[in-house]
């Protein structure tokens, strides 16, 4: 990279330990709301998804508003989450499978590519794996893709980083 070029990364990343808090809070709320009580009501966290185990649909329900509110709580943005359809579990419970997404997939980042290059002639866009580097020899047209990015409406959270 030459001197005068400047460029960033776009990434859709979180604070994996954020979400372990979140998760914990709301394993506490749950365990000392009175609607809870006496109710089968358990948030697994996994490495990939987060598991929801509820005496039914409405209490699964229950459980993932109360762990929205916690990821907001610690700037965690609700994107991350993939609620999948609860399905039958044993005891005549419910489980819902919550993927947790990470990384921009490849698709997503064919089309950012492709809008940014559309938008901003003057800018280099590669994807690196999960991740996308813009680069430009302009300060200001990184500025106005970053720009661009926060107005589009995603189904992930993106974050600006490296910038040089």
């Amino acid at each position: 990279m030459a001197s005068s070029e400047h460029s960033f990364d776009v990434v859709s990343d979180f604070d994996r330990q954020e979400l372990v808090n979140a998760v914990e809070q709301a394993k506490r709320e749950i365990a000392t709301r009175y609607d809870f009580k006496d109710v089968t009501a358990e948030i697994d966290l996994q490495e990939k998804e987060i598991v929801l185990l509820a005496a039914s649909e409405g209490r699964a329900d229950a459980i993932l508003d109360v762990l929205k509110s916690k990821l907001v709580r610690r700037n965690l943005s609700l994107k991350i989450l993939l609620p999948g359809k609860a399905e039958p579990a044993a005891k005549g419970n419910v489980r819902q499978a919550i993927k947790i997404q990470k990384g921009i997939n490849e698709d997503t980042a064919r089309d950012l590519s492709k809008r940014i290059k559309a938008g901003h002639p003057k800018v280099q866009v590669r994807i690196q794996g999960d991740e996308l580097r813009v680069v430009s020899k302009d300060k200001d047209n990184l500025q106005a893709v970053i720009q661009d990015l926060r107005a589009l409406d995603l189904p992930v959270p993106l974050q600006f980083t490296n910038y040089r």
